[in-house]
């Protein structure tokens, strides 16, 4: 049987203190997911968001306390949590709910993520990428893996993403960078 988002995310370890802990870890994520899926593409428009619909979501959430999280503390939770293990339970989410058909077409890109470029005086400079598997048929992104450019490169993290995901019988449609004669030996 196919769990829930809220189930899922209930697994993500909590890294805060209990000391001053108003909201479950799992209740700021699902915010941040809600919001990100209505547009909101930064902490201060998730708060917005979150302050905006705070009745509906204190009621259909049923949240014993009729307070919502502030866009500081939505900052605070995104910059700690623990992005690969959220990945992780992202992706098991997500694919309990997808059906690929045989030869299905699948784009995989990496996006590097605003604000995140450090050593930007340098030729070459650190930044974070998220590497997305997307189903363009059914609209769905199947799989995320995040990519630190200095320490991994994107070629790597796209097949580690495919193995986990374990993929069968589909197409894929890649960046140029990964045609490479090597790469279809491991196929």
């Amino acid at each position: 049987m196919a769990s829930s988002l809220i189930t899922e995310l209930k697994k993500v370890p909590d890294f805060r203190t209990q000391q001053g802990q108003r909201y479950p870890l799992w209740l700021v994520l699902l915010f941040v997911i809600m919001g990100t899926m209505s547009g909101c593409k930064g902490y201060r428009s998730l708060g917005d968001f979150v302050k905006r619909h705070k009745d509906s979501l204190v009621e259909v959430l049923c949240i014993p306390i009729s307070r919502v999280p502030s866009y500081s503390t939505i900052r605070r939770v995104m910059m700690r949590v623990n992005f690969e293990v959220l990945t992780q339970i992202f992706n098991n989410w997500a694919n309990q709910y997808v059906q690929l058909g045989e030869l299905e077409w699948l784009a995989v890109d990496a996006k590097s993520i605003k604000s995140t470029v450090t050593d930007y005086s340098r030729a070459y400079q650190s930044f974070i990428s998220i590497v997305s598997l997307f189903s363009s048929k059914q609209g769905l992104t199947l799989g995320l893996q995040p990519m630190n450019n200095k320490q991994t490169s994107e070629i790597t993290t796209v097949q580690n993403l495919i193995a986990a995901l374990d993929l069968k019988g589909v197409v894929f449609s890649f960046d140029a960078l990964h045609c490479q004669k090597k790469l279809l030996n491991k196929s």
